[in-house]
């Protein structure tokens, strides 16, 4: 204990660091103040109406609420997040290696390459924006109409909505990108890098509260719930912590450097490949494009024609009714998070080219050749240890499914264990501890660059 509050005398005793974190403290501040702007337009009467109805909007807008930290239950202008730059950010990534043009763009240059990316990754997020806006106003005023027989907010490009609806369209994305430029503020002026993942991240803590009054609502169960809860999430965290921080160490001969007339000898090392590259990446993805089909569905469900607008009220409730019951839509996120997980880190692997790379400073893999035998070595390595990181990504995803399964099994499906959110969803607890142990990281090398000493740091 001494060396955990020493650690942290340090840290705040550091007048550059001190600044950094409450930057980083006040800009987050100002993102939670403005999650609470709603939409112009919206009409209350109704959203409230809708939200004490028996849908209450589903288990899927439960999902995007707790991701979001509530302001699309609210309706706000933040209401999107910063989920359509990394949507964008993630398609630019996907089409380096399918683009002959930008494989060589990113081999000749890597680094202009990279702020050529991150260039174009802002001006994709724009129409993402747009897009995931008018998806989301469709799919709210598709299911209030059904609950409570009334929108939300009347919403549509004809002469006397066309005005009102630009508003909105303009309002929605200027308020994502408002949320993206704070976070670019928070990794250059307060913690180096970690700017969305904290955006992200406070979203998620901040519904916290409100999950555990919901949880201790029922009283015949509150107790057995609330001990349930801390313990699954207690061994989430574990699992979490111990996947993603595992690492498979091939081994690597380095040459030996000239000492005058002498040669030394080589020396031993190793190159880690991590268990899981791709980190939260395939969950955020999956999920993004199972919300498409519901969004598609969204502009067929008032449909003149009977069959098309059943066809598509079946379509969109198929996607987006997440409970216990609706196995085949957790069965295809569990697939796709799988397969996801593989080709993102593919991607990310064979821009790295680890083969080439260690082929220029003379580093060999003992028994196998250098170049390009190296690098098909090293994939293969990556993929089977992908494997286990893809299949754990896949029960994080489908988490919420399974805890609902086993809560109906004991005849505990209460209002709050239906839904398998909890205090925070598996999902949301991986964005946390990734979001905290990077953050931590970072501190601590921002900590060592000031000269500390290591047996100060926090561990």
């Amino acid at each position: 204990m001494k060396s955990t509050f020493s650690g942290w005398h340090y840290l705040w005793k550091s007048e550059d660091i001190r600044r950094k974190l409450v930057i980083t403290f006040v800009i987050l501040a100002i993102y939670r103040l403005a999650a609470n702007v709603p939409v112009p337009g919206v009409d209350f009467a109704v959203l409230a109406q809708f939200r004490n109805s028996a849908s209450g909007g589903g288990n899927f807008l439960d999902f995007l609420d707790l991701l979001s930290g509530g302001t699309v239950s609210n309706f706000s202008l933040l209401s999107m997040g910063v989920y359509p730059y990394i949507t964008a950010q993630i398609i630019l990534q996907l089409l380096i290696p399918i683009i002959p043009a930008l494989q060589r763009r990113m081999e000749e240059d890597p680094r202009e390459a990279r702020r050529w990316q991150e260039k174009w990754t802002y001006y994709l997020a724009v129409p993402m924006a747009a897009l995931s806006a008018i998806g989301q106003i469709n799919i709210f005023n598709s299911l209030s109409s059904q609950a409570v027989g009334s929108f939300i907010l009347p919403f549509g490009f004809s002469a006397d909505l066309a005005l009102k609806s630009t508003t909105v369209l303009l309002a929605m994305t200027a308020g994502t990108m408002f949320a993206i430029w704070l976070g670019e503020l928070i990794s250059e002026y307060g913690i180096r890098g970690q700017g969305l993942s904290l955006i992200i991240f406070a979203g998620i803590v901040s519904r916290m509260p409100a999950n555990l009054a919901r949880l201790l609502a029922d009283k015949e169960t509150a107790v057995f719930m609330f001990i349930f809860t801390i313990i699954i999430i207690v061994l989430t965290v574990f699992a979490i912590v111990y996947v993603q921080q595992g690492r498979r160490n091939v081994p690597v001969m380095y040459p030996g450097r000239r000492m005058g007339n002498r040669m030394s000898m080589p020396v031993k090392g190793t190159l880690p490949l991590m268990v899981n590259l791709s980190g939260m990446i395939p969950l955020i993805f999956a999920s993004a494009i199972l919300q498409f089909p519901a969004i598609l569905a969204s502009y067929f469900t008032r449909s003149a024609n009977a069959g098309v607008a059943n066809f598509f009220t079946g379509v969109q409730n198929f996607f987006g009714a997440t409970g216990t019951s609706n196995w085949g839509y957790w069965l295809i996120y569990f697939f796709m998070v799988v397969v996801f997980t593989f080709f993102y880190t593919s991607v990310l692997f064979d821009q790295q080219n680890y083969g080439e790379n260690l082929k220029k400073v003379g580093a060999t893999v003992p028994g196998v050749h250098t170049g390009a035998p190296t690098q098909k070595y090293l994939s293969t390595v990556q993929r089977r240890i992908t494997f286990v990181g893809a299949v754990f990504l896949g029960i994080v995803a489908i988490m919420p499914f399974l805890l609902g399964l086993l809560l109906k099994a004991f005849s505990l499906s209460t209002a709050s264990g239906q839904t398998g959110l909890f205090l925070v969803s598996s999902s949301g607890l991986l964005i946390v501890v990734g979001v905290v142990r990077d953050t931590f990281q970072n501190i601590d090398a921002e900590l060592k660059l000031h000269g500390y000493k290591d047996s100060l740091l926090v561990r």
